[in-house]
Order: structure tokens, then sequence, then C-alpha cells
């Protein structure tokens, strides 16, 4: 696997809230697309909230705080998450991390699709979460219908896993 190498220029983010969950981290990494967390937004950004009721869904952008340093940086890797769904790491192909969901990256920066229940002042009450407890939020993002992809394509080695072991 080849390292990033390179540019030093430094992005300094300010978290504006952080993920509560009572799912332990096993359950977290097991793709339970059913985890309740609420995400706290901190007291200086609770104006930005301003608007959000009415919403279904919100995209919640997250810092990836678990990541191990040898987990950073990388730029192929293997979809090892497919090897719960019955694949073995010989048969799986190396990949750009850019066609991956793999929290393997240049940068350890998360993006979730959740579901909105309620918004109680600075809480939001949410399900879908695949983050841990205690995972920083950098942003949120209303979901919007322009944001859907009606037509679309999937490339081949994506359709091979798919058609052997269903949606992926």
């Amino acid at each position: 696997m080849k390292r990033l190498v390179g540019s030093t220029e430094k992005i300094v983010l300010k978290p504006i809230g952080v993920i509560h969950t009572n799912a332990s981290d096993n359950q977290v990494k097991e793709e339970n697309r059913e985890i309740e967390a609420i995400v706290e937004i901190f007291p200086e950004f609770e104006e930005a909230l301003e608007g959000l009721d009415g919403y279904s869904h919100l995209f919640i952008i997250s810092y990836l705080h678990k990541l191990r340093p040898d987990q950073i940086g990388f730029l192929k890797v293997k979809p090892k998450r497919l090897t719960r769904r019955g694949f073995s790491l010989e048969e799986l192909p190396t990949l750009g991390v850019f066609a991956l969901d793999s929290p393997t990256r240049p940068n350890p920066i998360g993006l979730t699709l959740v579901r909105l229940h309620k918004k109680d002042h600075r809480n939001l009450s949410v399900t879908g979460i695949d983050l841990f407890d205690g995972t920083p939020v950098i942003d949120i993002k209303a979901y919007q219908p322009d944001y859907e992809a009606t037509k679309y394509s999937m490339p081949e080695w994506y359709l091979k896993i798919m058609n052997r072991n269903g949606h992926v």
C-alpha cells in the first residue's frame, strides 16, 4: 500500500458537536443501520440548527477520532468490511479509497446519512448512525431532493460482489 506523501498544508476544523450512543464499538462496526444516537451540538452553534425542523434526513460530517495512525494516509486498500459477508481477503480487489467507504483515507473524515427523529434544543435524535460514541461532529447538512441520483452506474467490481452476495 502506498502512503500519501507531499502536502504539508494544515487545515484546522473546530468540532461543532459530538455523538452520544449507547451502542458499543462492536455494534457500530457490525453495520447495524438502526443504531440510535444523540448528536449534541455545542452551545455556540445552537442557532445554526434553526430551520432543521421538518427535515427527515441529515448528513453528519465527522472526524474519525478512533482511527489508528497506521490507518490514515493510504490511497489503496481492500474493502475488508466485505469479509464479514463471506468474502476472503484474497478474492477482494485492491481499490482506491475514494471508490470505497472505508475509514482508511488520506484524511479521517466521515460522512453519514441519518434519519432525524427529533430536534430538542441542541440535541438531535437520529437513527442510522455508523459513528462511535464520542465522535466529534464537524458539520451537518440537511438532505435535499437535489442530492438524489435517479440514474447512476456502478463499476464492474462492485456489480460482481453485489451479484455474489446480494446488495453490498
